[in-house]
């Protein structure tokens, strides 16, 4: 008898325990917890917050808000950590520094489920060594294709070499700007190429190996093609529906191409390219909003939670409805609301295929213009392999 009640005082004491571990147990006193984000945005945080709490009522919270936009994020936190907010959005690039100060909670609470239910681009944006830092809040920074259905059909799309087939047959030309960092990455991204950092600090890049020379070959093959152009915004914008009938750039010019092209407005994914003799998806850069839990909070599962509630499916489709941000969330960006919207239906479709720019450091992106330069320039006084190992040991240095 008193071997069995030993038994089951252990097996209760460890039950207990295992809740502690799993921090599921329900707490019985108020939980306090601080929120921030941008300004633009506390009315909306204001009822996602009311909504959670409705949705746990046998919690007792006290949750209040401040406003620190996602770009102020990491310099107000790291002012100081412990009396910052305990759910924070931050822009993905602040990430390593946030980490490496110790600033961010891991996020150990339904891990697998955020993993799988938001887009891979954003996981590894919240992503360092492994460990979970952040759940990912939109996916809405990155680059895509706009077009003038009146000259591209939406099969002719699917790949550039289509593209500048038809654009020469037309006289149009196809835009994007070659000479800048963040959009000629979308080739060697494509052909497989990494950006990482090494254990000395500095820039580690493969852009100059085998499939890294044939993406220099399609890019040099591009430029020299006589439907290309080159350019900044104003040049996508002023030529649009005229000479250039399709142009990569981002969101920030939706609304401004969408009026040109009016009724032939239409938008997609990066099409395929030619890498040696395969069709590849052309990468790209992407930038994520986040959401972080204080590592110094004194509630880390209720503000993991809190985190996880303010970044679901939901959220993120009512995020888009009212800031017209886009969602990481797989099913919300395939959501009839997101479709209907043409530029971020595109960009969702090639979110599929960035990659964060959380571990791209200051010295890719010079030598990687100048690579481009040279391209849109014609100089091939140099063969496309010296080309790249000279930008890489740039990028490197």
């Amino acid at each position: 008898m008193k071997k069995t009640l030993a038994i089951i005082l252990s097996m209760l004491i460890l039950t207990g325990a295992l809740a502690g571990c799993t921090g599921e147990s329900t707490p019985t006193e108020t939980v306090t917890l601080k929120v921030w984000g941008s300004q633009e945005d506390q009315a909306m945080l204001a009822t996602m917050v009311e909504e959670f709490k409705a949705a746990n009522p046998k919690v007792k919270y006290d949750i209040t808000f401040g406003v620190v936009s996602e770009a102020d994020a990491k310099t107000k936190v790291l002012e100081d950590p412990a009396a910052a907010a305990d759910v924070f959005a931050f822009a993905n690039d602040q990430i390593n520094d946030l980490v490496n100060a110790g600033a961010l909670y891991e996020i150990t609470r339904n891990k697998d489920k955020i993993s799988n239910e938001n887009m891979q681009g954003s996981i590894e944006a919240a992503t360092i060594n492994g460990k979970l830092y952040a759940y990912p809040e939109t996916a809405d920074n990155g680059y895509f294709m706009y077009y003038d259905k009146s000259v591209f059909s939406e099969n002719d799309v699917k790949s550039l070499d289509k593209m500048l087939e038809v654009a020469q047959s037309k006289d149009k030309k196809i835009f994007m700007d070659v000479s800048n960092g963040w959009y000629i990455a979308s080739f060697f991204l494509g052909a497989g190429g990494k950006l990482t950092v090494g254990e000395d600090g500095k820039q580690d890049c493969d852009f100059n190996n085998e499939n890294g020379v044939k993406a220099g070959e399609a890019i040099k093959a591009f430029t020299a093609h006589p439907a290309f152009i080159t350019g900044d915004d104003a040049v996508l914008k002023g030529a649009m529906g005229g000479k250039i009938a399709a142009g990569v750039s981002g969101t920030w010019n939706a609304e401004d191409l969408k009026s040109i092209l009016k009724d032939n407005y239409a938008a997609a994914k990066l099409p395929t390219f030619t890498l040696g003799n395969e069709q590849v998806q052309m990468g790209s850069f992407a930038g994520y909003k986040l959401v972080g839990i204080n590592s110094h909070t004194q509630w880390p599962v209720e503000a993991m939670k809190l985190g996880e509630w303010l970044t679901n499916e939901v959220n993120q489709i009512t995020r888009f409805k009212v800031r017209a941000m886009g969602p990481s969330n797989i099913k919300a960006a395939a959501s009839d609301e997101v479709k209907a919207n043409i530029a971020l239906a595109a960009l969702a479709q090639q979110n599929q295929y960035a990659t964060s720019q959380k571990d791209v450091l200051g010295s890719y992106w010079l030598p990687a213009e100048a690579f481009g330069t040279a391209m849109e320039a014609k100089d091939y006084s140099k063969t496309i392999k010296e080309q790249l190992d000279a930008m890489v040991a740039q990028i490197e240095s």
